[in-house]
């Protein structure tokens, strides 16, 4: 008996998986209910199965690559600033990889030097400025006598501080910094990822990111804390535990990048 030529195919054939669709890009990016703090870190965990090891890796060589940078004087720390753009940037492009169904390899942690590298400058050149700018606030606040007697060869007692006031004035200092922080954070937080996944330019990121992150204050705050008790019980097993949980932290902020900036 001839089969019909015509008929359809009785041999299984295994659907190929197509990429998960890019959404609906937002430009200036919208709020997100509170709890999604949390979830961005459930799904970071859920998104890195199957890579764990390679996402590891990954964020080891990054750490590494600053730690060794600081360990040079005065140029080490001012190198770090500048590189650490491109790095973020290339966590970004390596999450996006993932996205698409493509593999995370250690290439993309520097696939920001690829095509972006004027604009990741700039953007390390906008944050070393900003630390200035703190550095100088810090440096009025606690007062040039202040500062003198801190970084002479022979430094105040405890009691000569509490005698001048000068702890208080260190304190104030502190908050201070603490402070403008925080809408620095906000500003540069989402910058080199709209920069190498978006192409947009430096200091139009620099105001998106700082909306978007005013737009989502709880949202963040439930992150934080949320992070912060992680990061308390990932210290008990020495430290260990963090190469666990800090992978799962930075593409937790890909995740929140994600649910801020597209819509499915």
């Amino acid at each position: 008996m001839v089969d019909n030529p015509y008929a359809a195919p009785r041999t299984h054939v295994e659907d190929v998986a197509e990429p998960p669709a890019d959404g609906d890009f937002l430009p200036e990016g919208r709020g997100v209910p509170a709890g999604n703090g949390w979830k961005w870190i459930a799904d970071a965990w859920t998104f890195m199965h199957g890579q764990r090891m390679t996402f590891l890796g990954v964020f080891l060589l990054m750490w590494l690559v600053q730690l060794a940078l600081n360990f040079v004087p005065i140029v080490g720390p001012i190198a770090t600033t500048f590189l650490f753009p491109f790095l973020v940037g290339g966590i970004a492009l390596g999450c996006d990889a993932v996205r698409r169904g493509e593999a995370l390899e250690v290439g993309h942690l520097f696939g920001g030097f690829q095509r972006h590298t004027n604009k990741l400058l700039l953007v390390g050149v906008v944050s070393f400025v900003l630390y200035i700018i703190v550095a100088v606030v810090m440096i009025a606040i606690i007062g040039v006598t202040v500062g003198t007697a801190l970084f002479s060869g022979t430094p105040p007692s405890p009691e000569e501080i509490l005698a001048e006031g000068m702890m208080l004035t260190i304190l104030l200092a502190v908050l201070v910094v603490m402070a403008l922080s925080v809408p620095i954070t906000m500003a540069m937080l989402f910058v080199p990822t709209l920069v190498v996944l978006n192409d947009y330019e430096v200091l139009p990121a620099v105001r998106t990111s700082f909306f978007a992150c005013l737009k989502n204050v709880v949202p963040f705050l439930v992150w934080g804390v949320a992070g912060l008790v992680l990061g308390i019980l990932a210290m008990i097993p020495l430290l260990l535990g963090w190469l666990v949980l800090g992978p799962v932290l930075g593409v937790s902020l890909y995740m929140s990048y994600r649910d801020i900036f597209y819509e499915a």
